[in-house]
């Protein structure tokens, strides 16, 4: 029984970057073998188990043949005549392809440390367009590289182009494809990913809400980069380059869906994009299965992103009127992430990325003065009923109205 560190620990190594986690392939063994050293068997479609003391996962080697539709349609082999450089060569790319064992040697069959130097991200075998996800995965480490000028190479691109139009990405389980964006949003440069899947064929079949959002002109004045699809990377981008949550991120890039929808005849103007977005963000959100918290900002910034960019002209009654539909009152941490949304939109526009966002600061004022609003006073005063919500929502517009900006 042999056992290999693989896949992105040595990567990462190798790039003088953090490992995230560490995982190993066992050669030689069986799954009892695994039961009688103490660990504890998770896998069901392939022998997974886990160390006792580490937690580590450890993975008996194995092959894998393609037997239907999707990245979940395969079968697996994993007998103890499955070589080391059987199990590398089920990788989708050569970088992730490379193990090391117990001596520290790095065992390299597909190329892996060559592409490392070159920067290249690199299929290993013809069977990369078996498996729709790859797709997915490899604009992911497109994103998560991007700062260090890696690119994915042209043949892999070409194949990438080949899954796009088998049909095959049509098979994506939501929660997977969902996961993976997740993971994409909180990359190094986000944006990347969205440009090789376009590059690729692939994001007006997996996400065609963001697909559509390019070409379409905005005002010049307001958005000197002009398409809305640029700018929206350039959202994410912010956010990223912020360290913004991932509900920020991903709020992000939902926020201007309904410029996708603009009639051709009132263009570049987006009047009442908000409004219109609301429904292609639900939409999206109950595709993907995206959480809860995710759907609800998304929804809040889409709607109401334009009421903070423009909070410095709004009357005290209409800055309430605001807070309340946020639910600001209620949910002050999530009005904070709003306004995260918010500035990563501002900044996320040409020439604008280093310049100043007061509009959070006097957002943030405005709110604490009207959340000083007693309503235990109200009550108290002698209101009741509806009465009670119509004397809060006074009292809160002249707290606002004594704000000192």
């Amino acid at each position: 029984m042999e056992v290999y560190l693989v896949g992105g620990a040595v990567r990462d190594e190798l790039l003088q970057r953090p490992v995230r986690e560490r995982d190993w392939v066992v050669v030689g063994a069986m799954p009892q073998q695994m039961l009688e050293k103490g660990y504890r068997q998770v896998g069901k479609d392939f022998p997974v188990f886990i160390h006792p003391e580490t937690g580590e996962e450890y993975a008996l080697a194995r092959t894998e043949r393609k037997t239907g539709k999707g990245y979940q349609g395969f079968s697996c082999y994993a007998e103890p005549d499955v070589t080391l450089e059987d199990d590398l060569k089920r990788r989708d790319l050569t970088i992730n392809a490379m193990a090391k064992d117990d001596k520290g040697n790095i065992i390299d069959p597909y190329g892996g440390q060559k592409d490392l130097a070159n920067r290249l991200l690199r299929h290993v075998s013809a069977a990369f367009v078996e498996d729709p996800l790859r797709v997915l995965r490899v604009a992911r480490f497109a994103a998560r590289y991007a700062h260090l000028d890696f690119k994915v190479a042209d043949e892999t691109r070409s194949l990438m182009q080949v899954i796009a139009e088998s049909g095959e990405l049509e098979y994506l389980v939501p929660e997977r494809t969902f996961a993976e964006l997740q993971k994409a949003l909180g990359e190094h440069r986000p944006s990347e990913f969205f440009n090789v899947l376009r590059a690729s064929h692939a994001n007006e079949i997996i996400f065609p809400e963001i697909d559509n959002l390019f070409g379409v002109p905005q005002r010049a004045d307001y958005h000197p980069e002009i398409d809305t699809g640029v700018h929206v990377m350039m959202v994410i981008d912010q956010a990223a380059r912020l360290q913004y949550p991932m509900e920020v991120r991903f709020a992000a890039l939902m926020h201007d869906l309904g410029k996708a929808i603009t009639p051709e005849d009132v263009l570049p103007s987006h009047r009442g994009h908000e409004a219109a977005g609301v429904p292609l963000i639900e939409g999206f959100c109950e595709r993907l299965k995206a959480p809860k918290n995710y759907k609800e900002l998304a929804v809040i910034a889409g709607r109401e992103h334009l009421h903070c960019h423009r909070i410095a002209e709004a009357s005290p009654n209409h800055v309430v009127k605001t807070l309340e539909r946020i639910d600001a009152f209620r949910r002050p941490e999530r009005f904070e992430l709003f306004l995260q949304v918010c500035e990563a939109d501002a900044r996320g526009r040409l020439g604008y990325e280093e310049q100043d966002y007061p509009q959070t600061d006097l957002f943030r004022k405005y709110y604490r003065a009207a959340a000083e609003v007693s309503t235990q006073a109200i009550i108290e005063d002698g209101y009741s009923g509806e009465k009670i919500a119509t004397e809060l929502h006074r009292r809160r517009v002249e707290a606002v109205k004594g704000v000192n900006v």
